[in-house]
């Protein structure tokens, strides 16, 4: 969202300092009240309120939708008679006076400026009279270096200001279009983050987990169909289809019943033990981030190990943050190791796992929240994770 606020108000910069940009300034009322203080200050907020209005649907991309659901708030940014947006082929929307008179030519006005890049200003030659609308400047919208469309703003007569004015107006728009181009970005590369982590679950583990199952139908019916709707609500959380953050309360259900696989398979060789805060089971995190670690554990503390092995999860309040702490007994790994896996080298066995949890930490929260990794060989291994209470934008369908 800060990136978002950022990107528009960098767009917005040279209109607002034309108008002498004094953001922050309040005066303050003989009853003692304050409010915002000077006309160009009024115009300035005003300006800005109406720049958040209309880029909610702008970040869902040009299209007839969103360009009719900005052309509004956009004609009120430039406070013109009427406004055009328009795509590379046609015109998306059309907002105030003499509709009519003009829509249909909109395209061939602006063709130079589609094919160019560059704005330009017209006469508008109505027939009638009457007509309110008598210039026009069309302004391109790039995106990625490509020019997507234009934002025609049309005038009773010429101007410069207004000229400047839409062409600011439409650099804004660019900078929304290329966020919502990160946006679907991101959203592809979380979903190929968590297809990565799916494929990591074993075809092995399937397969010794229904294998367990069958091994328990003749001698002890029950526990074999509580162990069935054990699997069957496991692979349906961790394939489910929508929703990029889940609760710490799902994520260690799925673990619970992940776990619950892994003893009916070796029974008093895995000892695990939960210590969950309750105040902190709703904390939102990214969806499958913890379940892939405890898989980590035990596969390269348990499947290794011809003894007992020991799995301990914690989760405390820390504040204004969850923290959880995974830790194993297990083989461990060289600290150099570990660091080429969290750059992305290598470590096939465990650097999915690993690597793609602490980006998306990252990626969510910001570099502060990645893992934090305690091991050596044969000293097990102990993970760390700090998870804000709240984050905006973050929340779990």
């Amino acid at each position: 969202m800060s990136g978002t606020v950022t990107a528009a108000l960098i767009a917005l910069c040279p209109l607002l300092l034309g108008a002498g940009f004094l953001l922050g300034r309040r005066t303050a009322h003989p009853d003692g009240r304050s409010d915002v203080g000077t006309p160009v200050e009024r115009a300035t907020f005003e300006t800005l309120h109406t720049a958040s209005l209309a880029a909610p649907a702008l970040r869902a991309g040009l299209t007839e939708d969103t360009a009719r659901k900005s052309a509004r708030r956009l004609r009120t940014l430039l406070g013109t008679d009427a406004l055009a947006v328009t795509n590379r082929s046609t015109v998306l929307a059309w907002d105030g006076a003499a509709e009519h008179a003009h829509a249909a030519h909109v395209m061939e006005r602006v063709e130079p400026v589609l094919a160019g890049g560059r704005s330009a200003a017209f006469g508008c030659g109505c027939p009638n009279d009457d007509c309110p609308l008598r210039w026009a400047v069309a302004a391109p919208v790039v995106a990625d270096g490509r020019v997507l469309g234009a934002v025609v703003a049309y005038a009773a007569r010429e101007s410069a200001v207004l000229a400047r004015a839409t062409d600011e107006v439409a650099r804004w728009v660019s900078v929304q279009l290329e966020l919502a181009e990160l946006d679907r970005s991101r959203t592809r590369l979380i979903e190929a983050e968590i297809k990565a982590l799916r494929a990591q679950i074993s075809p092995h583990f399937i397969f010794n987990s229904l294998a367990a199952i069958a091994s328990f139908v003749r001698t002890d019916p029950e526990r074999a169909r509580e162990l069935l709707l054990e699997f069957a609500d496991f692979t349906r959380y961790s394939f489910r289809r929508h929703g990029d953050f889940t609760t710490l309360a799902e994520e260690l259900h799925s673990i619970d019943q992940y776990l619950a696989l892994v003893r009916a398979r070796f029974g008093d060789r895995l000892s695990v033990t939960l210590q969950i805060a309750p105040e902190v089971l709703p904390v939102t995190l990214p969806f499958l981030c913890l379940q892939p670690l405890v898989e980590n554990a035990v596969k390269h503390g348990l499947e290794g190990a011809a003894t007992r092995s020991r799995i301990s999860i914690g989760a405390t309040d820390a504040g204004a943050e969850a923290e959880v702490v995974i830790e194993d007994d297990g083989v461990g790994m060289n600290p150099g190791e570990l660091r080429a896996i969290l750059r992305g080298e290598g470590g096939q066995g465990r650097g999915i796992g690993l690597s793609n949890v602490d980006e998306r930490l990252r990626q969510v929260f910001g570099d502060s929240y990645g893992l934090v990794i305690e091991t050596a060989e044969g000293a097990g291994m102990k993970i760390t994770i700090r998870i804000p209470k709240y984050r905006a934008g973050v929340y779990a369908p």
